[in-house]
């Protein structure tokens, strides 16, 4: 079967592996959509934990082709999506429902093959099946979702409470989709273009600034009057420094956007703690994969407006090697 494998860091080819068998309560799944994933950039930089080499891919949909023993739930043909998420569930953080902190963590796509394949094999109890009218689009999207999930899970907003939102590509869109949702009040996103700011305004942004606007558009939201919440979903440093300073007193910062792992920023102690603010983290999903089926599948988000490219598998080295364009959001790759 074709496969885009990562070599090594910037080194990246398209081609023949071995058909992954399942194996014991395992199924092989033939991909049908994979969504490109930040994540994806940075193990191509050799910025992540990946190992090499390493076939990517954790946002995918697809179609059952084959159970292995044991497996009973699922039959060829299953419409399904999956929880790429791969914990131990004998450790201390497994057992206390932080498994997305599991001392042997490791993700389809991530740590082990993934989904930028024509096949991909994972264990059953991973699988999820689709409604029959989701797409298969959508449903490549529901990873996306279920890290979404946890982020507002962790942030846990208060009904009317404010939100500024750093960053408006597919990730941020589904922030504020979600917030709109889980009761924020005012709910303003910054990004560096235009035409995914009318998104957000679409779907949920009570307002929109171009980030170069920014210092004179919030000028009047530092101190006193700043927002409940502001969340990174850039991963940009130089963007993060600049953000503390419109987190309100008491207020909660949230870092979702994934920077360079030996990235650093400098923030002043003394504002955390005379503002009282509340610094966290939202790292992935912690099983939270269901509760996003279960939010996609009722029709509550608009997934179309976030694909904004469909590639084919051949496409995907040039892609990597060329970075993320500004503009883009969602890029899948389709392998209809």
């Amino acid at each position: 079967m074709k496969a885009l494998v990562i070599e090594g860091p910037k080194t990246a080819v398209i081609q023949e592996v071995p058909y992954p068998t399942p194996g014991e309560k395992e199924v092989t799944i033939r991909v049908k959509r994979c969504g490109i994933c930040g994540t994806d950039f940075h193990i191509y930089q050799g910025e992540f934990l990946s190992p090499y080499p390493l076939i990517p891919g954790h946002e995918f949909s697809g179609v059952v082709e084959e159970v292995g023993p044991g497996v009973t739930q699922f039959t060829k043909g299953d419409r399904v999506a999956v929880d790429p998420s791969l914990f131990c569930g004998e450790c201390e953080f497994c057992l206390t429902h932080r498994g997305n902190h599991c001392v042997n963590w490791g993700a389809t796509g991530d740590t082990v093959n993934g989904a930028l394949a024509e096949f991909v094999k994972v264990p059953a109890q991973n699988v999820f099946k689709l409604s029959n009218d989701l797409s298969f689009a959508a449903g490549a999207m529901i990873e996306p979702l279920a890290c979404v999930v946890h982020g507002v899970n962790r942030l846990e907003l208060k009904v009317g409470q404010s939100v500024l939102i750093f960053g408006a590509g597919s990730m941020g869109q589904l922030l504020t989709q979600a917030l709109s949702r889980a009761g924020a009040g005012e709910l303003v996103v910054v990004d560096v273009d235009q035409s995914k700011l009318d998104v957000a305004l679409a779907h949920g942004a009570t307002a929109g600034y171009l980030s170069q606007n920014i210092d004179q558009a919030l000028s009047h939201r530092v101190g006193h009057a700043g927002f409940d919440v502001v969340i990174d979903v850039t991963g940009i440093p130089a963007v993060i420094e600049t953000e503390f300073k419109y987190v309100a007193p008491t207020g909660t910062f949230m870092q979702f956007g994934v920077a360079p792992e030996k990235s650093s920023v400098s923030i002043n102690p003394f504002d955390v703690y005379h503002k009282d603010l509340r610094i966290i983290g939202s790292m992935a999903i912690n099983r939270t994969y269901g509760a996003a089926v279960n939010w996609i599948n009722a029709g509550r988000f608009d997934i179309d407006s976030l694909i904004s490219t469909v590639v084919s598998l051949e496409e995907i080295p040039a892609l990597l090697e060329g970075g993320k364009a500004s503009n883009v959001m969602k890029i899948q790759v389709s392998f209809d």
